[in-house]
């Protein structure tokens, strides 16, 4: 199943949503379709049916991928492992029912930006969107009160992480909360330049998402 909207301003967050609950998808479309500076471009029931569609000439990918990690066929997370290294640039949210920690360290190390409980409000999901695609971590309360340990716990520990200045400070804005927007103001270079650094880091630190790279950060004192 696919939905599309018209786009309005060139400003407007695209948008995709991977979920296999018919009724479900359909109250997230019609949600993201009645918020103007959101274009719910395409809505899909499986994963195989998005990734085909993926591959249609001229199709280019979202900035922000809403999707479930219970789908039938390909699973969420072998999206997310997929996409992150295929799809960099997409800003991946989990929306889901699972809310156990083994499924939390798993979507945020294999690269998602965000996880949100299918228990959130919509205009926290809306919130969630807005935040991603400035390069944030959006979390419902009760993963982000989790987030910190269950990584700590998982991630493997950086030996001889040899940070510049300049990579340490970016480190800092990320343990501080800010976007990829902010951040760019405060070192004084382009958002391009912050997502190459961001990159760099997080290879540095053998991670793969903004979290774990929180995590480390945190729990071996590199900042």
């Amino acid at each position: 199943m696919s939905a599309k909207h018209p786009t309005t301003q060139s400003e407007n967050v695209r948008v995709w949503l991977l979920e296999d609950h018919d009724a479900f998808r359909r109250n997230v479309v019609r949600l993201l379709g009645h918020t103007p500076d959101i274009e719910a471009e395409q809505a899909f029931s499986s994963a195989e049916a998005m990734l085909e569609h993926l591959k249609t000439e001229g199709t280019a990918p979202p900035q922000v991928l809403l999707l479930d990690l219970g789908l039938p066929g390909v699973s969420g997370l072998e999206v997310i492992r997929e996409w992150t290294q295929s799809v960099p640039e997409c800003r991946i949210i989990v929306l889901t029912v699972f809310e156990d920690e083994n499924k939390i360290s798993q979507a945020l190390t294999s690269g998602a930006c965000g996880y949100l409980l299918k228990t959130a409000q919509p205009d926290e999901i809306i919130d969630a969107i807005r935040q991603a695609a400035d390069g944030g971590t959006p979390m419902s309360p009760r993963v982000a009160r989790s987030l910190i340990d269950i990584l700590a716990k998982l991630t493997q520990p950086a030996t001889n992480v040899d940070l510049s200045p300049r990579e340490r400070e970016l480190l800092k804005h990320l343990v501080d909360g800010l976007t990829n927007k902010e951040i760019a103001v405060e070192m004084d270079v382009s958002p391009h330049t912050v997502d190459s650094y961001a990159r760099t880091v997080f290879s540095k630190l053998k991670v793969r998402s903004r979290a774990a790279a929180v995590a480390r950060a945190l729990k071996d004192r590199l900042v």
